[in-house]
This record gives structure tokens, C-alpha cells and sequence, in this order.
């Protein structure tokens, strides 16, 4: 139970195939009280039926690409709930032509629509929360990226630019709020077939290399990769900031 009385919130939860959920899941039943925001109003009961097996949740909607939202939720939260312990933003968007077509097409607008989402709304969720004096000491935030930042993968595109800016905006935050004891870190999660990856132009092609080439020789589920953030969100991983972690059968290590 190694987030036994912890009080954690997960943004951008969608469905039962999410990332966030198999994070939920793996906090919950290592003892966390859980806060979820999820995009939508119209997703409200959607939402709800989702989290009710996870006793004394609540749900806020939240438009994380507007700065004041974010606050007005956070504020929420804060009134209902006090201190949380930890964040983990599971939330990144791009326009799906900007994922079909050649990197070389990509729009201006695309551009910064998929950046503000996937990595500045991680910069104003970690600035608002400190601001509102939100975290508890000793805190934690996790967000969750792909290999893709790194390496050209075909048909990842524009989202590859956003994960790498989301991570460099890891070190730097890290950097910022280290003196406050809060530690921020990243999950780099082997390719799984969620609602996201749809958009992915041949997303079985990679689950296939993956399987093939990876040292596990096998993909990584949704509890595998929860059970990592849940790591990172607990105080088992106190000395640990500024990383991206690699929850992906080994697949980065492999030179062919």
C-alpha cells in the first residue's frame, strides 16, 4: 500500500483503456483516495460510471488547454479536498492530419494547437498548483510521454515535437520545484492500443516490432505502466526527479 492516505489526481482519464485508468487503478489499490478531470461536459456521466468502483472519487470537468479553467477546477478541488499529494497529467492532443500526413505538412496551427496541449497544459498544471499552494510536501507529478520524442517513428509525427517538448519541460520543472521538495518525472509507456493510438497511421506495425524486438519479447498493458506512475507518484520513489522513466518491455535499449 504504498499510497496508503494519499490523495491523488488524475487529469485526462477517457475510458477503461486508458493509461490513466490502469494509473488509477494501480493507486487506488495501493491505498489512494482518487480526483479525476476529464474533458467535456458531455462526458460527465460517461465519466462517473467509469470511477464508481473506485470508492470516495469525484470528477471535475476540466478544459486543460485554457489557463483560467484549470484554476477554477484547481480551486474547486482545493475547497472539497484540501492538499493533494500527487498529479498525473495523461493529457496530449493532435489534430489527426497532422498525424496522417508527412511531418514536412504540418500546419502552423496544428503546430501549436498540439503543443499547448500536450506539453504547455503540463507546464500551467505544475505553475497553478504551486501557486494555489495545492500540493502537499513532499508531492509528486507525472506525466506520461513515448519514444517517439526521441526517435523518428513513422505515422508519430507532430506528436513526437510535443513529447519532446514535454519532456525537456520535465528537467526544467524539476529544477523549479525541487527546492520545494516536489519531484517531477515522466513515464515513456510502450505503444497500447488506446483511444489516442487510433490516430496513429499503422499502430499494429509498431505493436508487432515491439513484440518482436523488445527483451521481454511482449507489449506492456495498462496496469504495467499504472503500476509505474503509481511508483513514481508514492514516496518509494523520493530521490527520484527530473526522469523519464521507461515502462516499454526494454524496447529503448535496443540498437536494431
Amino acid at each position: 500500500m504504498i499510497l496508503k492516505n494519499k490523495l491523488i489526481l488524475i487529469m485526462g482519464i477517457r475510458n477503461k483503456w486508458s493509461i490513466a485508468y490502469g494509473a488509477a487503478k494501480a493507486a487506488y489499490e495501493n491505498g489512494a483516495k482518487l480526483i479525476f478531470t476529464y474533458m467535456g461536459e458531455e462526458n460527465k456521466e460517461k465519466i462517473e460510471s467509469l470511477i464508481s468502483e473506485f470508492d470516495g472519487s469525484k470528477a471535475y470537468e476540466c478544459d486543460a488547454s485554457k489557463d483560467e479553467k484549470i484554476e477554477e477546477t484547481f480551486k474547486t478541488i482545493q475547497e472539497d479536498f484540501g492538499k493533494i499529494d500527487g498529479i498525473l497529467h495523461s493529457i496530449a492532443h493532435a489534430n489527426t492530419e497532422d498525424l496522417r500526413n508527412d511531418f514536412i505538412y504540418t500546419s502552423k496551427e496544428g503546430f501549436s494547437h498540439a503543443n499547448d496541449i500536450s506539453a504547455y497544459s503540463f507546464i500551467a498544471v505544475s505553475r497553478i498548483a504551486k501557486s494555489l499552494n495545492l500540493l502537499s510536501d513532499n508531492a509528486s507529478i507525472v506525466s506520461l510521454t513515448y519514444y517517439g520524442s526521441t526517435k523518428v517513428l513513422p505515422g508519430y509525427n507532430l506528436m513526437g515535437v510535443a513529447k519532446a517538448a514535454l519532456e525537456c519541460s520535465v528537467r526544467y520543472l524539476a529544477d523549479n520545484l525541487g527546492p520545494e521538495g516536489i519531484r517531477v518525472n515522466a513515464i515513456s509507456a510502450g505503444p497500447i492500443k488506446t483511444l489516442s493510438a487510433k490516430g496513429i497511421r499503422d499502430f499494429n506495425s509498431i505493436l508487432d516490432v515491439v513484440e518482436e524486438k523488445a527483451p521481454l519479447r511482449r507489449n506492456v498493458t495498462i496496469q504495467e505502466v499504472g503500476n509505474s506512475v503509481a511508483f513514481l507518484l508514492s514516496p518509494m520513489s523520493s530521490a527520484i526527479t527530473g526522469q523519464i522513466i521507461f515502462a516499454d518491455s526494454g524496447y529503448n535499449i535496443m540498437g536494431i
